[in-house]
């Protein structure tokens, strides 16, 4: 049985824990196709205007899966974090996806650890019995995909980029040493679905690469960090992708080594609207050079290039000036 998994959205954070839930219980993963022109298009077409870039994207490739697979997988993530919530778009995308006609059936359980972490292994034994009656061969697949996860963050944890660190997990490429610090660090702060997508994001941790930058992301960081630096709103953010965002913009802003910050942020996202402009309000108050980027599917390349290229040389005066005592 050939399970489709859509490149999109929480792709970024658990992909490596649902393809080896699936294989162990003797699917077929398949994933859609990398973000193109042709799946947002798609996705365009099909999506009502109101959702956000990542939502829309997320139709295109669920149609990019249409007859290439038996079932496609397009869990409800409710919640993955006691007394936190994903964004309810999230919670409603297997509802929107459903309208669209000539689509595989949908596995779409509902994930929700709001009360208690044991409704993860619940989520996982509803899916299971698609293709097993055994609750020992769940179980079994259930240990070992939680296994490759944890050593899908600890890649993350050294540095590595969410695509980098699949591709050592896939054995598609040998785990060697991360090359030698830059001398300037640059964190990009976002939603890892608007900044790894290469399309969507125009490539801009390759830009930055490319420029000279180490570039430094939320998924770097282990989450105690990441809430212990959330405390510093006077009120608990109950968003949790949002809550990460700021937990480690603060942590960066404090970091000596980091020498500026960009924070992206898709057109018409209500959570972003709120934290892109605290964590602006952040930036500020530390002196770091800071660039807002907002996406959406006008944006044009030539616009933030432009933007990018004015901000790394504000961020190359400002070092000048420091080593200058000016």
């Amino acid at each position: 049985m050939k399970i489709g998994i859509p490149r999109v959205l929480l792709y970024y954070y658990y992909y490596p824990i649902w393809r080896v839930f699936f294989e162990e219980l003797g699917a077929e993963v398949v994933l859609s196709s990398r973000s193109s022109k042709g799946v947002l298009v798609k996705g365009l077409k099909s999506a009502v205007d109101e959702v956000c870039l990542p939502v829309k994207l997320a139709f295109g490739h669920v149609l990019d899966l249409a007859g290439k697979v038996d079932l496609i997988f397009l869990p409800r993530m409710v919640s993955v974090k006691k007394h936190e919530y994903i964004c309810p778009k999230f919670l409603g995308l297997p509802d929107m996806i459903r309208c669209l006609r000539g689509l595989p059936p949908l596995i779409d359980v509902s994930v929700n650890l709001h009360k208690k972490k044991s409704n993860a292994y619940a989520a996982a034994q509803e899916v299971g019995k698609i293709f097993t009656g055994s609750h020992l061969k769940i179980w079994t697949a259930y240990r070992r995909a939680l296994t490759v996860q944890k050593k899908y963050f600890r890649l993350l944890h050294l540095g590595l980029m969410p695509p980098e660190a699949i591709a050592i997990i896939e054995d598609q490429v040998k785990e060697e040493p991360l090359p030698e610090s830059e001398d300037m660090t640059i964190a990009l702060i976002g939603h890892p679905y608007n900044i790894y997508d290469s399309y969507i994001s125009m490539d801009l941790i390759g830009r930055l690469r490319n420029m000279g930058a180490k570039v430094a992301t939320a998924e770097h960081l282990k989450g105690q960090v990441v809430s212990r630096n959330a405390t510093r709103l006077p009120k608990k953010l109950f968003w949790t992708l949002g809550q990460r965002m700021i937990g480690a913009a603060c942590h960066y802003l404090e970091r000596p080594e980091v020498c500026g910050m960009i924070h992206v942020a898709a057109f018409g996202c209500g959570p972003d609207s709120m934290t892109g402009e605290l964590i602006e309000r952040y930036a500020r108050a530390a002196g770091k050079p800071f660039l807002n980027l907002t996406l959406d599917e006008h944006t044009g390349e030539a616009g933030v290039i432009t933007r990018l290229e004015a901000f790394w040389d504000m961020v190359n005066w400002r070092k000048t000036t420091e080593a200058f005592g000016t």
